[in-house]
């Protein structure tokens, strides 16, 4: 079984940044963490879908397929996010990460109707490889932001120590009074702000115009992630430049997470593309931004060793 202490103790083993050679010849090597992918299994019997679940591709997107990847592109981590297909389960990236140690941690999803939820925070790190909550907001969850039914996650989660990553659109003002009333809740934006809601209503500049917006709460960070999904252009997606750079003068490199979202716009670019356009084609960054960008920033925030 696969315990925190070993999930710990092998991330520190498995992503060191230098190799095992006499300090004078020591170089420092760039760590790349991708902040978020979906991975999933098949629909089984054993090991059903959420009713009504759609996939963003049709085959599942397995740990070996990912793991092939990140291989080629020269990843060395991987948040997994799991799809909300799975549920409130976080089994298979617990498997990825006993398979693999160092290479795989993945997030948790958890329900903000219920107060009881309370005391599962209070170990929610303590799961062996889950460093923290994400919360995909739609409709009904606004509606529990907004009235006042989710108040408990938010000291619950900042009491607990217990990052959250959260997608919401026209919640600005909510997240806003949060990241003030909870200054030591870590909160992480993702894809800039930009959902699939504000991509129909043809709102992307607002979506991103709400995300600059909670920049100055030190306890915000933001994942520059799904890039080519947001672009009507060919790699390297330069119509979405200066959305990233605006975000990122805003937020400095180690509150910018790179990402893919890879299964959410496969077929628009290769994963190593997502890659190269950080570490290649932003000349806004400098060496040292690249280095917190593509991988220390999101390690840090998410404190995964």
């Amino acid at each position: 079984m696969l315990t925190r202490r070993a999930f710990t103790t092998g991330s520190l083993a498995t992503g060191t940044t230098f190799a095992l050679m006499p300090a004078s010849a020591q170089t420092p090597r760039r760590i790349i963490v991708d902040s978020q992918m979906h991975l999933w299994k098949a629909d089984t019997p054993d090991r059903p879908w959420t009713p009504g679940s759609r996939p963003q591709i049709p085959e599942p997107m397995t740990i070996e397929r990912a793991l092939a990847m990140m291989d080629e592109a020269g990843v060395d981590r991987l948040v997994i996010v799991p799809p909300s297909l799975e549920g409130d389960r976080v089994d298979y990236g617990q498997e990825a990460a006993r398979r693999y140690p160092g290479r795989f941690a993945t997030m948790g999803r958890i329900g903000l109707d219920n107060p009881a939820n309370a005391q599962r925070l209070a170990a929610w790190r303590d799961q062996p490889a889950v460093l923290g909550v994400r919360l995909n907001i739609g409709a009904e969850q606004a509606k529990q932001i907004s009235d006042g039914t989710a108040d408990w996650f938010w000291p619950a989660a900042e009491k607990a120590n217990v990052p959250v990553m959260f997608l919401a659109f026209g919640q600005a003002a909510h997240f806003a009074r949060i990241a003030e009333r909870h200054p030591q809740l870590n909160l992480i934006v993702d894809h800039m702000g930009i959902s699939s809601e504000s991509m129909r209503a043809g709102k992307t500049a607002e979506a991103v115009a709400e995300t600059a917006s909670l920049a100055k709460y030190p306890n915000v960070s933001v994942k520059l992630s799904s890039i080519p999904l947001f672009s009507k252009e060919a790699y390297p997606w330069r119509d979405v430049t200066p959305h990233i750079r605006r975000l990122f003068d805003l937020y400095g490199p180690r509150r910018s997470h790179w990402g893919t979202d890879a299964t959410n716009s496969f077929d628009k670019a290769s994963y190593k593309q997502r890659v190269t356009q950080f570490t290649e084609q932003l000349d806004f960054l400098s060496e040292d931004d690249r280095d917190w960008v593509m991988g220390r920033s999101i390690l840090e925030r998410l404190r995964w060793s």
